[in-house]
């Protein structure tokens, strides 16, 4: 067996894998609209970095900055140095969302750190018979830290894990729990096309701890566990242009989350002299998110260079989502 068709064995033997050792996530397709609502932890479904929200999510395959800590932990080993990313999102309902990441390569091997963080402003306290607020105030906010670990086992195929430490307060409740990310990024050798399955945010149930009292004076304490938000990605990227001056890549991205239906994500990237960016994406059978746009640049920066992106994301119902991310390479 050639190595070319061995990689590929390997791929298609961690697809299997990973579907069928996941089927208690509901990684086997059912019908999409009996599983909205069944996990918690939503903000770890919040995309990461203006790059892949510009290109609708779609973005997988594409994964080769420090940004690949969330999309793909096999990404990271396409990083050329150490890099440092943050991202920044103003998300709807007055939701913020940061993450800032490092990557270091070392060989064939490369680390990273992560870290997460969604929060909104202090919400006043009402009741039925103080509808204009009680003068108490309570607070929402999530949390997460990740450790990343990626080798390349040729220059053709990597693969990549993530450990993720996940909390979510919600006044004098707290939820914590450990997720986990597989994924796998493989250059077929046909032109500069690329494969990518990702698994992200498996792990173990989790249920609110702490107690809070009732309307009817009551307090409670026992709640319900909720599975985090896992998702399934396969992903096919390829550039259609690729001269000197202009590069065009297009992405074809199916998730498979087990908390809601299947959607397909199409993503476009535009590059000039790989310094000016031009990007747009879709998601296709997605309620909130439908199309998305943005750019960026690449800039000197002392010995090394920032990437500058921005996006914007339309949210349907839920209105729409800024976000600007920046990455150094040293």
């Amino acid at each position: 067996m050639s190595r070319s068709n061995h990689h590929i064995g390997i791929t298609i033997g961690l697809i299997v894998v990973l579907c069928a050792g996941s089927a208690h996530a509901d990684l086997i397709p059912i019908l999409g609209g009996q599983r909205v609502g069944i996990s918690g932890l939503q903000f770890l479904k919040v995309g990461v970095g203006a790059r892949a929200a510009a290109m609708g999510g779609a973005f997988a395959a594409v994964a080769d900055e420090a940004s690949a800590l969330y999309w793909n932990p096999a990404g990271v080993t396409q990083s050329m140095g150490p890099q440092v990313f943050v991202s920044y999102t103003d998300w709807p309902v007055e939701l913020t969302h940061r993450f800032a990441g490092i990557v270091y390569p070392m060989g064939i091997n490369t680390i990273g750190i992560s870290f997460t963080q969604l929060t909104c402003p202090d919400t006043p306290v009402t009741t039925e018979l103080m509808p204009d607020g009680t003068g108490e105030t309570w607070r929402y906010g999530d949390i997460a830290a990740a450790l990343t670990f990626a080798r390349a086992m040729t220059d053709k195929f990597s693969f990549g894990l993530t450990v993720r430490y996940v909390e979510e307060t919600l006044d004098l409740l707290s939820m914590r729990t450990v997720t986990v990310d597989l994924g796998t990024y493989y250059r077929t050798g046909w032109g500069s096309s690329r494969f990518a399955v990702v698994l992200s945010n498996f792990g173990w149930d989790a249920s609110p701890s702490g107690e809070y009292e009732g309307g009817d004076g009551l307090t409670i304490d026992s709640f319900e566990s909720f599975s985090p938000p896992t998702e399934f990605r396969l992903a096919f990227a390829n550039e259609f242009v690729n001269r000197p001056g202009q590069r065009l890549t297009g992405v074809l991205q199916l998730n498979h989350p087990n908390d809601n239906a299947e959607n397909l994500g199409l993503g476009l990237e535009y590059a000039w002299n790989e310094r000016v960016f031009l990007r747009g994406g879709t998601k296709l059978n997605s309620d909130a998110e439908s199309y998305a746009v943005g750019g960026g640049a690449i800039l000197p920066l002392g010995g090394g260079r920032a990437h500058v992106d921005y996006a914007y994301s339309a949210m349907g119902f839920l209105g729409s989502a800024h976000r600007i991310s920046m990455g150094i390479d040293f």
